[in-house]
């Protein structure tokens, strides 16, 4: 099994997983792929970004079939790339046992949201970023959003549409800062539910504007009410920053079993 760490600019991308007629991170891959190894393999990615979302650690698996060109690992990456477009590139490539799957075993994801706050538009920044006019206060917002960190029920900050069953999830991180015109709204956990970073950060937004009282962002997590959160920000801002695999965390000797087993079914994104 090979593991590749891609990088994306979502913008013309109808998100990640394969759709008729559709331009998709999942099928220009197998493309990709196919070009090389003359097959149409499979692929297996670690989260099912929407529409417009970017990532810049984005995990997937694919095996080759014994009929396979033998390509060794390290010359992987550079053998895609020749083929990918240039919204995409293959980072790196390594293998990985059988057993390893790709959603199952992250032990974490940090999500980065981009606000370009401004009150004229940036042309470098369009699509890439929200831009927000009005302006922002980066340390009251950080203020608000450690309220999310812990295991609580984030039903209230779900899309609807989503069969989740589960919607109880650990932030284990939260951060809010500026650089220049850009705040940068950083939040990590074990697992994610449908446009639930997205809500979370609206959420802020309507904390700065005044709309939600920081005071009661305790019993509007707990309330688990949809309609009591923000809005659902634009796509264009969110990037897939970093995944955490289980098996860098066991190399590193942080995490136990106990631990790992806890987290075997945080996998939604």
């Amino acid at each position: 099994m090979i593991l590749l760490t891609l990088a994306y600019r979502g913008t013309a991308f109808a998100g990640f997983q394969v759709q008729p007629g559709m331009r998709t991170v999942q099928g220009t891959v197998q493309d990709a792929i196919e070009a090389i190894y003359g097959r149409r393999l499979p692929v297996v990615g670690c989260s099912r970004t929407d529409a417009g979302v970017h990532a810049r650690d984005y995990k997937m698996t694919f095996t080759p079939t014994e009929d396979c060109p033998r390509i060794p690992t390290e010359k992987i990456p550079a053998a895609l790339n020749t083929t990918l477009p240039d919204d995409i590139s293959v980072l790196s490539a390594c293998k990985m046992p059988d057993t390893f799957h790709v959603r199952h075993d992250v032990y974490e994801k940090e999500y980065e949201y981009l606000i370009y706050n401004h009150s004229i538009r940036s042309p470098f920044f369009l699509d890439t970023a929200y831009h927000y006019k009005r302006p922002l206060d980066a340390s009251q917002l950080d203020l608000a959003a450690a309220y999310f960190r812990g295991t609580h029920d984030f039903r209230g900050f779900m899309a609807s549409g989503s069969d989740i069953l589960d919607t109880v999830r650990t932030v284990r991180g939260t951060a809010v800062v500026r650089d220049e015109n850009l705040i940068r709204i950083r939040i990590s956990a074990d697992g994610f539910l449908y446009n639930m970073v997205r809500i979370f950060v609206g959420t802020l937004l309507y904390v700065a504007e005044g709309k939600i009282s920081v005071d009661t962002l305790p019993c509007l997590i707990a309330s688990c009410d949809r309609n009591r959160a923000g809005l659902t920000v634009p796509a264009c801002g969110l990037y897939l920053n970093r995944v955490t695999l289980k098996t860098d965390m066991m190399k590193n000797g942080n995490l136990d079993e106990k631990e790992e087993m806890s987290h075997a079914n945080c996998t939604n994104s």
